[in-house]
């Protein structure tokens, strides 16, 4: 191929065409089945919710989800990347409400069937599939979007139904009553790992602090809460026996209270007499509301009546009771919160639950609540929160509420809701994570975190935090749990839609409720029915990594050959989500055998790699957001700019470190800037190549062996790597070209381990160094060699070497920026071939010695620079043009090759080595002469580049100025001009300052 200048696409142009390229050449199908099935490299993609939109966090994330499988495919690896839906869960039932205009969770079954809801559901679920598609292919994401899975389809759930039955038989999952986040919107608990996932889970309040009187005999016992909407579900009081108590008379009352909290409260009191919190325990006292009958709940069985257990209605031991603040007695309502349903199941009291699924009080306590005087708050009934305050009001105006203060403190949002929470207690399926922490904790070991603290840190921590999980879920749509209970309460669980045949001679299309609701069966004269539950949607998201294959089902030996998987990656707020699910789901099954001896017996973590990013900010710094506008649309982002520049500019950042960032549409246009200097070395190249007639066939398969030239300190001895009798050797004795590719192979090592540490921004951090090191040292140090250079042989030398290293660069930079390097790659050579079929640069020989003494070489002159730019009463600054006459530098002496270089760079006439760094800056005047010749040769290379000239042609030439005397002849030659005549015109004519006076350059080729 010959070379043409001029020839280079914007970005814009070739990022939009190659995306088209590689779909019609398949070849990122190419990039996976060119790998043997048995050198296979695993990640576990976390799929998105298909109801949202693609944003830069998303871009984040796929980002380095197609740079790292890129590396590795280079590597030899086979890669196979498979797209994924998450379709379950409150947010895509909150999508189809919306569509649907239901405001209300009741409306489900009534206004609309449940069958038509889940129908609804189903085809709502494909909604912005090709918004998503069309914004990862703008990133230059290569995955299979046409193989997708989805966590709604019958395979998927077949796999998820087969997890929890193994579960459940290795004795892992159990039916129970525990206290659990609870969304009153959604009606349904959630998981305390997805509401506090980001740092906004928890919000500021204000709410009513209430003291409430809870009569004994003559005394009351005074207690304290910030929720009064709990006091219609007291059961019990709590004190702690080794605190002091007292009775204090206030206003004719008798009040017990702790005697730090008496102090506070009643100040200057004294208490009438004291005594140790023992001196409660047991003590009964009367209900401030009468809990109306049938609202008791007698356990799991469902069975509702009155009943008086004995310790209900009495004063309890409870360590968790302080007199840090409130009274140093605590209301305990069973069904609303972790310390209080622990009492009670320790002690036989009673259990009240009055509220609806919507946070309602049921009807029964609604009317003992409007007997208090407590009104509606909406046409539903009295809304739990909504009622706080007015509850406490009432019962103050009842005289049962001592006083009321309002306090403000953090407390808990859902996220997706956007309501508070409330903690109850209800009945659910949990997985039993204490049982296995250890197991999780030993497995934490075998994985490579990055960045490394997260691994003894919010990870570890998370897990010995963790509660037991509640799987259950009292939604639509959802993976159905698939527990059928008998008449007489016994359970089967089923594994399998086959065994679910087998059982019930029934099979369906879509295993949804309500369909898989109506499926009855019997074993043994006892009739089953399922239970209406459905499972956490994180269950099916810690599934994943089996369920995508429909593993045991189908891919079996695929599967447990290749657990477990090499690398994921998501953002911060995962490490208690998704990484955290994928590894109790994965290492429970593995060390139960579920997928097969290897696991059984080997390292059970399902990952061995981590990367977690932190979580990107606007333009303003802060949190991005649509309704701030502090953010540039990402694809209008990469149109100005490039989705390369985007790319790399987030793989190099502290927030692949796990850190915060800001991302600034400046920031990418200053990467977008650097990364095009490779275009700018790509245009210096093919405008010579042209000039000189190169054909880049004459490079085809060169590599570098380096000879020894007078001492420089180069490698003597050609490496002998058994390369193929195709590849050509050139010896190469200029430094120059031995020390950008030293550099070259450096970078390529630098990359490398990065990449096997999974540290990106350490693997890119000499990128944009080397770039500059190509463009703004070895090329412009380099410049003469390409054109005025009497030397055939060096001039080749020159060609082949950049030649290889912009062709070794583009190899270099391939999983990072795709789209330059393929254009590069193509460029370059000529090929039509991809660069991302070729496999990642085998290392070469670096030849330390010429580092170092380039570095010492750089180092002297910007010393030098420093000196020439020096001022005092002594001496001026003197511009770079200025030739000056001698320059002496201190150390051990350099060989002449360098020295020349220190001469030519800081404009000197002599370099000699000493024993200091001094620089003569005496103006003689033949030195200003030269001076004003550089800077006229300056003004009309100037002009030249305006006129549009070839580095080639020839010119005529007028100046309006005298000539320095002595340097016609060094004037003419570098600037390509016959002769210079004064005050002729050409077809060129421009207006240049030389020295503070205006000159006129006019100028045409020949």
């Amino acid at each position: 191929m010959k070379y043409r200048a001029g020839s280079r696409r914007s970005s814009l142009e070739y990022e939009k065409a190659l995306t088209k390229w590689w779909k019609q050449h398949k070849t990122f199908e190419q990039s996976v089945e060119n790998r043997p099935i048995d050198k296979s490299y695993v990640f576990y993609d976390g799929p998105p919710f298909i109801t949202g939109n693609p944003h830069h966090g998303t871009l984040l994330s796929s980002i380095v989800k197609d740079a790292v499988p890129r590396y590795w495919t280079m590597n030899g690896y086979r890669v196979e990347r498979r797209w994924g839906w998450d379709c379950h869960g409150l947010p895509a039932e909150n999508f189809v409400e919306k569509q649907l205009g239901i405001t209300d969770r009741r409306d489900i079954g009534t206004k609309w069937s449940l069958e038509d809801y889940i129908i609804k559901a189903r085809e709502s679920m494909v909604a912005n599939s090709e918004t998503w598609r069309a914004t990862i292919d703008r990133v230059g994401r290569w995955v299979d979007f046409d193989n997708c899975y989805r966590t709604m389809n019958k395979d998927f759930m077949e796999s998820v139904w087969w997890a929890f039955k193994q579960l459940y038989e290795a004795g892992k999952i159990y039916e129970g009553r525990k206290v659990l986040m609870y969304d009153t919107k959604f009606a349904t608990p959630v998981s305390k790992a997805e509401v506090t996932m980001d740092n906004d889970a928890y919000q500021t309040v204000t709410d009513p602090s209430a003291y409430v009187k809870f009569k004994s005999g003559d005394e009351c016992l005074l207690a304290w809460t910030t929720t009064p909407w709990t006091l219609p579900a007291n059961m019990a009081l709590a004190v702690n026996p080794d605190l002091d108590y007292g009775v204090y008379n206030i206003d004719g009352e008798k009040l017990i209270v702790a005697l730090e909290r008496g102090k506070v409260l009643f100040e200057g009191q004294k208490p009438e007499k004291a005594f140790k919190g023992t001196a409660l325990v047991g003590k009964k006292y009367e209900p401030i509301i009468e809990v109306a009958d049938g609202l008791f709940d007698l356990g799991l069985r469902g069975d509702q009546g009155t009943v008086a257990r004995k310790d209900t209605y009495t004063v309890l031991p409870g360590d968790f009771v302080s007199a840090e603040d409130g009274t140093g007695i605590v209301h305990i309502a069973p069904a609303y919160g972790e310390d209080d349903y622990a009492l009670a199941q320790k002690y036989e009291v009673d259990f009240v639950d009055c509220l609806d699924e919507n946070g309602y009080y049921l009807l029964e306590m609604a009317d003992k609540l409007h007997a208090l005087g407590v009104r509606d708050t909406d046409e539903n009934g009295i809304q739990v929160w909504a009622g706080n305050k007015f509850i406490a009001k009432c019962l103050e105006e009842k005289g049962i509420v001592y006083k009321i203060e309002y306090i403000q403190h953090e407390y808990p949002y859902n996220p997706r809701s956007k309501e508070r929470i409330i903690y109850r207690a209800f009945p659910s399926w949990f997985f039993d994570i204490e049982g296995q922490k250890q197991l999780m904790l030993d497995e934490n070991e075998h994985i490579n975190w990055f960045p490394a603290y997260l691994k003894h840190g919010r990870f570890a921590k998370n897990i010995e935090a963790a509660p037991d999980w509640n799987l259950s879920r009292d939604r639509f749509w959802a993976t159905a749990m698939p527990v059928w209970k008998g008449d007489n309460g016994t359970v089967k669980v089923v594994g399998s839609y086959d065994e679910l045949y087998a059982l019930s001679g029934q099979r369906l299309d879509d295993y949804h409720r309500p369909w898989v609701d109506q499926i009855e069966f019997d074993i043994d004269g006892e009739h089953f029915t399922r239970i209406e539950k459905v499972l956490d949607c994180w269950f099916e998201s810690g599934s994943m990594p089996f369920a995508q294959l429909h593993y045991p089902f189908e891919n079996k030996e695929k599967f447990e050959r290749n657990y477990p998987a090499d690398f994921i990656v998501e953002y911060v707020g995962q490490v208690r989500a998704w990484f955290y699910y994928v590894h109790a789901v994965n290492t429970a099954l593995a060390s139960i055998g579920a997928f097969g001896d290897k696991a059984k017996n080997g390292a059970k973590n399902a990952y061995k790699n981590v990367i977690t990013t932190g979580t990107l900010a606007g333009n303003d710094g802060r949190k991005m957001s649509k309704s701030l506008g502090n953010y540039t649309d990402p694809n209008e982002l990469m149109d100005q700019y490039s989705a390369d520049a985007l790319r790399f500019l987030l793989l190099s950042s502290p927030v692949l470190s796990g850190e915060d960032f800001a991302l600034l549409d400046k920031d990418v246009s200053d990467v977008n800037r650097k990364l095009a200097m490779i275009w700018n070395v790509y245009d210096f190249f093919t405008t010579y190549a042209e000039v000189e007639d190169i054909d880049s066939n004459g490079f085809e398969n060169i590599h570098f062996e380096t000879v020894r030239d007078n001492g420089s300190g180069m490698s003597e001895e050609p490496r002998n790597d058994g390369r193929d009798e195709a590849s050509r050797k050139m010896n190469i004795s200029n430094p120059l070209d031995i020390w950008i590719i030293s550099r070259l192979y450096q970078l390529r090592d630098e990359i490398t381990e990065g990449m096997e540490e999974y540290n990106i921004p350490k693997a890119l951090e000499g990128v944009l160094l080397f770039i500059d090191d190509m463009s703004n040292w070895f090329v412009r140090r380099s410049r003469r060699r390409f054109s005025k250079n009497d030397d055939a042989a060096d001039k080749k030398q020159a060609f082949a070497t950049l030649y290889y290293v912009l062709t070794y660069l583009a190899h270099l930079l391939a999983p990072f920026t795709p789209f330059l390097a393929e254009e590069l790659y193509q460029k370059i050579t000529g090929h039509t071939d991809s660069i991302h079929l070729k496999d990642w640069p085998e290392a070469g020989m670096i030849d330390t010695a010429v580092l170092e003494q380039m570095s010492r070489t750089r180092q002297i002159i910007t010393d030098a620079l420093a000196l020439r730019m020096q001022k005092s009463d002594t001496e001026d600054q003197i511009k770079i043009r200025q030739p000056l006459s001698k320059l002496t530098y201190d150390g051990d002496k350099l060989d002449g090759f360098y020295e020349q270089i220190i001469a030519d760079e800081v404009n000197v006439k002599e370099v000699t080595n000493g024993k200091e760094l001094k620089l003569d800056k005496t103006l003689t005047p033949e030195l200003k002469e030269e001076g004003r010749a550089r800077e006229l040769i300056r003004a009309i290379q100037s002009a030249r580049k305006h006129a549009n000239l070839r580095q080639d042609d020839q010119i005529k030439l007028s100046v309006s100025c005298m000539l320095p005397v002595g340097f016609e002849d060094l004037i003419k030659s570098e600037v390509g001009a016959t002769d210079i005549a004064k005050d002729a015109t050409y077809s060129h004519t421009e207006t240049a300052k030389l020295n503070g006076e205006n000159i006129t350059i006019s100028l045409e080729k020949l």
